[in-house]
């Protein structure tokens, strides 16, 4: 079961990857009380029947992941966005890609913590089905906002091949180092019970 919000964007993103994807990508805001996350793909996109599959956690298509008999991180993701009263859409085209959006509430008392960020987008990144993938993250809050964006393609070109334990220390220390930039924007939230 995904334990953080950074699982679930792990996974919908991982399924981009795998829909033959040759751009993706991930819009991740935090504001005063939410969090949007958008994961957008060029990838093969969906029929309007199996659109409205995707959400039953006893469907699969069996043939992206030949090994599962059923798929459950749209589901588990829909059934948590609901649970922490927030956002869920998805909207998808054959032959031209996926666009997933969900917002949580932050001061939900039901919302799963954001976990790991850095280890996720460093994971993203450095997975070898990701062709190009563009990462927008961003804080607005009341003491202010911050933002940065990555870009595989970019980082490949900087950072070389993340292939060795150097090149991904590399990119694992930049991304903190974005993280740490946005640190005096957090804000104490309330929980709502």
């Amino acid at each position: 079961m995904h334990r953080y919000i950074s699982d679930f964007i792990l996974d919908i993103t991982q399924n981009s990857f795998e829909a033959n994807s040759s751009q993706v990508e991930l819009f991740f805001l935090e504001e005063e009380r939410y969090l949007k996350v958008i994961i957008k793909d060029n990838g093969k996109g969906m029929s309007n029947d199996v659109l409205n599959k995707v959400l039953d956690p006893y469907y699969t298509d069996g043939i992206k992941h030949k090994e599962r008999k059923v798929g459950l991180g749209l589901p588990f993701l829909v059934q948590s966005v609901k649970e922490s009263g927030g956002d869920f859409d998805i909207k998808s085209k054959p032959n031209e890609g996926t666009s997933v959006f969900c917002t949580f509430d932050l001061c939900n008392i039901d919302t799963p913590p954001i976990g790991d960020i850095c280890t996720t987008f460093l994971t993203l990144l450095s997975d070898p089905k990701a062709v190009d993938l563009i990462i927008e993250r961003g804080i607005s809050t009341t003491k202010g906002s911050g933002n940065y964006q990555l870009s595989k393609s970019e980082l490949l070109e900087v950072l070389g091949e993340f292939k060795s334990v150097s090149s991904l220390c590399l990119l694992r220390d930049f991304i903190k180092s974005q993280e740490e930039d946005l640190v005096g924007f957090y804000v104490d939230r309330t929980l709502v019970f």
